[in-house]
Protein backbone atom coordinates (compact mmCIF):
# COMPACT_ATOMS: atom_id res chain seq x y z
CA UNK A 1 0.00 0.00 0.00
CA UNK A 2 1.37 3.40 -0.97
CA UNK A 3 0.87 5.84 1.93
CA UNK A 4 1.40 9.61 1.78
CA UNK A 5 2.85 11.10 4.97
CA UNK A 6 1.84 14.75 5.12
CA UNK A 7 1.92 17.92 7.23
CA UNK A 8 1.73 21.69 7.07
CA UNK A 9 4.84 23.79 6.49
CA UNK A 10 5.28 24.27 10.25
CA UNK A 11 7.12 20.95 10.63
CA UNK A 12 10.44 22.74 9.90
CA UNK A 13 12.19 19.72 8.39
CA UNK A 14 14.94 20.52 5.89
CA UNK A 15 14.33 19.97 2.17
CA UNK A 16 16.79 17.07 2.32
CA UNK A 17 14.83 15.31 5.08
CA UNK A 18 11.49 15.98 3.39
CA UNK A 19 12.83 14.33 0.25
CA UNK A 20 14.51 11.47 2.10
CA UNK A 21 11.32 10.49 3.92
CA UNK A 22 8.95 11.42 1.06
CA UNK A 23 6.91 13.85 3.16
CA UNK A 24 4.29 16.02 1.46
CA UNK A 25 3.65 19.62 2.55
CA UNK A 26 0.74 22.06 2.39
CA UNK A 27 2.08 25.56 3.18
CA UNK A 28 0.48 28.19 5.33
CA UNK A 29 -0.13 31.63 3.88
CA UNK A 30 1.71 34.45 5.63
CA UNK A 31 0.31 37.98 5.44
CA UNK A 32 2.36 41.09 6.11
CA UNK A 33 0.53 44.35 5.45
CA UNK A 34 -0.79 44.12 1.91
CA UNK A 35 1.69 41.39 0.96
CA UNK A 36 0.87 37.69 0.91
CA UNK A 37 3.29 34.82 0.45
CA UNK A 38 3.56 31.12 1.15
CA UNK A 39 5.45 29.91 4.20
CA UNK A 40 8.91 29.08 2.86
CA UNK A 41 8.97 31.72 0.13
CA UNK A 42 11.06 34.02 2.35
CA UNK A 43 14.06 33.14 4.46
CA UNK A 44 13.88 33.76 8.19
CA UNK A 45 16.29 36.67 7.81
CA UNK A 46 14.11 38.26 5.10
CA UNK A 47 11.05 37.88 7.33
CA UNK A 48 12.81 39.56 10.26
CA UNK A 49 13.88 42.40 7.96
CA UNK A 50 10.23 43.04 7.09
CA UNK A 51 9.32 43.20 10.78
CA UNK A 52 12.23 45.51 11.60
CA UNK A 53 11.25 47.88 8.79
CA UNK A 54 7.54 48.02 9.63
CA UNK A 55 7.36 47.22 13.35
CA UNK A 56 4.51 44.83 12.47
CA UNK A 57 4.45 41.07 12.89
CA UNK A 58 3.23 38.97 9.98
CA UNK A 59 0.09 36.90 10.46
CA UNK A 60 -0.70 33.38 9.33
CA UNK A 61 -4.03 32.45 7.79
CA UNK A 62 -5.53 29.16 8.94
CA UNK A 63 -5.99 26.67 6.14
CA UNK A 64 -9.68 26.05 5.46
CA UNK A 65 -11.65 22.87 4.86
CA UNK A 66 -11.83 23.41 1.11
CA UNK A 67 -8.04 23.83 0.81
CA UNK A 68 -7.43 20.63 2.74
CA UNK A 69 -10.03 18.70 0.72
CA UNK A 70 -8.39 19.74 -2.56
CA UNK A 71 -4.96 18.92 -1.17
CA UNK A 72 -5.99 15.45 0.06
CA UNK A 73 -7.74 14.65 -3.21
CA UNK A 74 -4.57 15.59 -5.07
CA UNK A 75 -2.46 13.25 -2.94
CA UNK A 76 -4.93 10.38 -3.42
CA UNK A 77 -4.32 10.51 -7.17
CA UNK A 78 -0.83 9.18 -6.44
CA UNK A 79 -1.23 7.42 -3.08
CA UNK A 80 -3.67 4.86 -1.67
CA UNK A 81 -4.03 6.62 1.69
CA UNK A 82 -2.90 9.77 3.52
CA UNK A 83 -1.68 10.19 7.10
CA UNK A 84 -1.65 13.92 7.83
CA UNK A 85 0.00 15.30 10.97
CA UNK A 86 -1.40 18.72 11.96
CA UNK A 87 0.07 21.63 13.84
CA UNK A 88 -1.36 21.50 17.38
CA UNK A 89 -5.07 22.27 17.69
CA UNK A 90 -4.11 24.33 20.73
CA UNK A 91 -2.33 26.75 18.40
CA UNK A 92 -4.40 26.82 15.21
CA UNK A 93 -7.93 26.16 13.97
CA UNK A 94 -6.43 24.52 10.88
CA UNK A 95 -6.36 21.15 12.60
CA UNK A 96 -10.14 21.08 13.00
CA UNK A 97 -10.52 22.06 9.35
CA UNK A 98 -8.24 19.19 8.30
CA UNK A 99 -10.31 16.75 10.36
CA UNK A 100 -13.52 17.96 8.69
CA UNK A 101 -11.90 17.77 5.27
CA UNK A 102 -10.88 14.15 5.93
CA UNK A 103 -14.56 13.24 6.17
CA UNK A 104 -15.03 14.45 2.59
CA UNK A 105 -12.59 11.92 1.13
CA UNK A 106 -11.74 8.28 1.80
CA UNK A 107 -8.55 6.92 3.33
CA UNK A 108 -7.33 10.14 4.97
CA UNK A 109 -6.25 9.93 8.62
CA UNK A 110 -5.59 13.20 10.45
CA UNK A 111 -3.48 13.29 13.61
CA UNK A 112 -3.47 16.28 15.97
CA UNK A 113 0.25 16.47 16.80
CA UNK A 114 -0.29 18.60 19.92
CA UNK A 115 3.09 20.11 19.07
CA UNK A 116 4.94 22.25 16.51
CA UNK A 117 8.14 22.62 14.50
CA UNK A 118 10.43 19.57 14.37
CA UNK A 119 8.32 17.94 17.08
CA UNK A 120 5.95 17.39 14.15
CA UNK A 121 9.00 16.43 12.10
CA UNK A 122 9.84 13.62 14.52
CA UNK A 123 6.30 12.26 14.21
CA UNK A 124 6.51 12.44 10.40
CA UNK A 125 9.76 10.49 10.26
CA UNK A 126 8.31 7.90 12.66
CA UNK A 127 5.21 7.64 10.44
CA UNK A 128 7.33 7.04 7.34
CA UNK A 129 9.34 4.36 9.14
CA UNK A 130 6.09 2.62 10.11
CA UNK A 131 4.77 2.86 6.55
CA UNK A 132 7.99 1.35 5.19
CA UNK A 133 7.57 -1.50 7.68
CA UNK A 134 4.16 -2.28 6.19
CA UNK A 135 1.99 -0.84 8.96
CA UNK A 136 -1.53 0.17 7.85
CA UNK A 137 -2.50 3.87 7.75
CA UNK A 138 -5.08 3.32 10.53
CA UNK A 139 -2.42 1.78 12.77
CA UNK A 140 0.13 4.49 11.90
CA UNK A 141 -2.33 7.18 13.01
CA UNK A 142 -3.00 5.24 16.23
CA UNK A 143 0.71 4.85 17.00
CA UNK A 144 1.35 8.56 16.36
CA UNK A 145 -1.47 9.46 18.76
CA UNK A 146 0.11 7.22 21.39
CA UNK A 147 3.68 8.45 20.95
CA UNK A 148 3.09 12.21 20.64
CA UNK A 149 2.77 12.50 24.43
CA UNK A 150 6.41 11.41 24.70
CA UNK A 151 7.76 14.36 22.72
CA UNK A 152 10.05 16.86 24.41
CA UNK A 153 9.65 20.15 22.53
CA UNK A 154 11.13 23.34 23.95
CA UNK A 155 13.06 26.46 22.98
CA UNK A 156 14.97 29.20 24.73
CA UNK A 157 14.30 32.77 23.57
CA UNK A 158 16.71 35.69 23.66
CA UNK A 159 14.14 38.46 23.24
CA UNK A 160 10.47 38.79 24.10
CA UNK A 161 9.43 41.57 21.71
CA UNK A 162 7.93 39.14 19.18
CA UNK A 163 5.90 37.38 21.86
CA UNK A 164 4.82 40.78 23.20
CA UNK A 165 3.80 42.09 19.77
CA UNK A 166 1.91 38.87 19.15
CA UNK A 167 -0.06 39.21 22.40
CA UNK A 168 1.58 36.20 24.07
CA UNK A 169 3.37 38.21 26.75
CA UNK A 170 1.88 41.00 28.84
CA UNK A 171 3.54 44.40 29.13
CA UNK A 172 4.61 43.97 32.77
CA UNK A 173 6.28 40.63 32.12
CA UNK A 174 7.89 42.04 28.99
CA UNK A 175 9.29 45.05 30.84
CA UNK A 176 10.58 42.96 33.76
CA UNK A 177 12.19 40.35 31.56
CA UNK A 178 13.94 43.02 29.47
CA UNK A 179 15.12 44.87 32.56
CA UNK A 180 16.61 41.70 34.05
CA UNK A 181 17.70 40.35 30.65
CA UNK A 182 15.83 37.11 31.22
CA UNK A 183 15.78 34.37 28.58
CA UNK A 184 12.71 32.16 29.07
CA UNK A 185 12.36 28.51 28.15
CA UNK A 186 9.22 28.01 26.09
CA UNK A 187 7.88 24.48 26.37
CA UNK A 188 4.95 22.66 24.77
CA UNK A 189 2.48 21.22 27.27
CA UNK A 190 -0.98 19.94 26.42
CA UNK A 191 -0.62 21.33 22.93
CA UNK A 192 0.11 24.92 23.98
CA UNK A 193 3.20 27.06 24.46
CA UNK A 194 4.12 28.28 27.93
CA UNK A 195 7.19 29.63 29.74
CA UNK A 196 8.62 27.86 32.78
CA UNK A 197 12.35 28.26 33.47
CA UNK A 198 14.20 31.55 33.00
CA UNK A 199 17.89 32.13 32.35
CA UNK A 200 20.24 35.09 32.38
CA UNK A 201 23.50 35.87 30.63
CA UNK A 202 25.06 35.46 27.21
CA UNK A 203 23.15 33.18 24.89
CA UNK A 204 25.96 30.67 24.47
CA UNK A 205 25.97 30.05 28.24
CA UNK A 206 22.17 30.14 28.38
CA UNK A 207 21.88 27.49 25.65
CA UNK A 208 24.32 25.22 27.47
CA UNK A 209 22.38 25.51 30.74
CA UNK A 210 19.01 25.14 28.98
CA UNK A 211 20.14 21.94 27.24
CA UNK A 212 21.50 20.45 30.45
CA UNK A 213 18.35 21.29 32.41
CA UNK A 214 16.12 19.86 29.67
CA UNK A 215 18.15 16.65 29.34
CA UNK A 216 18.13 16.23 33.13
CA UNK A 217 14.37 16.77 33.35
CA UNK A 218 13.41 14.72 30.29
CA UNK A 219 16.02 12.09 30.96
CA UNK A 220 14.92 8.99 29.03
CA UNK A 221 15.50 10.14 25.45
CA UNK A 222 15.31 7.97 22.37
CA UNK A 223 18.93 8.48 21.40
CA UNK A 224 18.41 7.63 17.74
CA UNK A 225 17.71 11.20 16.65
CA UNK A 226 17.38 14.75 17.96
CA UNK A 227 16.84 18.14 16.37
CA UNK A 228 18.54 21.45 17.04
CA UNK A 229 16.06 23.92 15.56
CA UNK A 230 16.57 27.69 15.50
CA UNK A 231 15.32 30.85 13.88
CA UNK A 232 18.76 32.46 13.85
CA UNK A 233 21.70 31.55 16.05
CA UNK A 234 25.40 32.20 16.49
CA UNK A 235 27.89 29.43 15.88
CA UNK A 236 28.54 29.39 19.63
CA UNK A 237 24.85 28.79 20.41
CA UNK A 238 24.59 25.88 17.99
CA UNK A 239 27.88 24.40 19.17
CA UNK A 240 26.73 24.59 22.81
CA UNK A 241 23.63 22.59 21.93
CA UNK A 242 25.54 20.10 19.80
CA UNK A 243 28.11 19.53 22.56
CA UNK A 244 25.40 18.81 25.16
CA UNK A 245 23.61 16.37 22.82
CA UNK A 246 26.81 14.61 21.75
CA UNK A 247 27.83 14.11 25.37
CA UNK A 248 24.37 12.65 26.10
CA UNK A 249 24.93 10.07 23.36
CA UNK A 250 22.53 11.00 20.57
CA UNK A 251 23.41 9.18 17.35
CA UNK A 252 21.88 11.52 14.76
CA UNK A 253 21.86 15.26 15.48
CA UNK A 254 20.02 17.31 12.85
CA UNK A 255 20.18 21.09 12.54
CA UNK A 256 17.18 22.85 10.98
CA UNK A 257 15.95 26.42 10.56
CA UNK A 258 12.50 27.32 11.86
CA UNK A 259 10.20 28.51 9.08
CA UNK A 260 8.25 31.73 8.81
CA UNK A 261 5.26 30.66 10.91
CA UNK A 262 7.37 29.70 13.92
CA UNK A 263 9.88 32.54 13.50
CA UNK A 264 7.17 35.20 13.39
CA UNK A 265 6.10 34.26 16.92
CA UNK A 266 9.55 33.87 18.52
CA UNK A 267 12.00 36.25 16.88
CA UNK A 268 15.73 35.89 16.30
CA UNK A 269 18.18 33.87 18.39
CA UNK A 270 15.53 31.35 19.40
CA UNK A 271 16.91 27.82 19.62
CA UNK A 272 15.56 24.52 20.87
CA UNK A 273 16.31 20.83 21.21
CA UNK A 274 13.53 18.38 20.32
CA UNK A 275 13.41 14.62 20.81
CA UNK A 276 11.27 11.66 21.83
CA UNK A 277 11.58 11.08 25.57
CA UNK A 278 10.69 7.38 25.51
CA UNK A 279 14.03 5.60 25.36
CA UNK A 280 15.00 2.69 27.56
Amino acid sequence: MKIAISAESTNDLSKELLEKYDIKIIPYEIVHGDKQFKDGDLTTEELFALVDQSGQLPKTNALNEYEYTEYFEGLLKEYDAVVHVCLSSGITSSCGNAVRASSNVKNVYVVDSQTLSTGIGLLLIYARELAEAGVSPEEIAKKLDERKAKLQVSFVIERLDYLFKGGRCNSLAYFGANLLKLRPRIILKNGKMGADKKYRGKMEMVVSKYCQDTLDEFNTPDLDKVFITYTTATEGMVEAARTALTERGFKNIYETHAGGTIASHCGGNTIGILYFNDGE
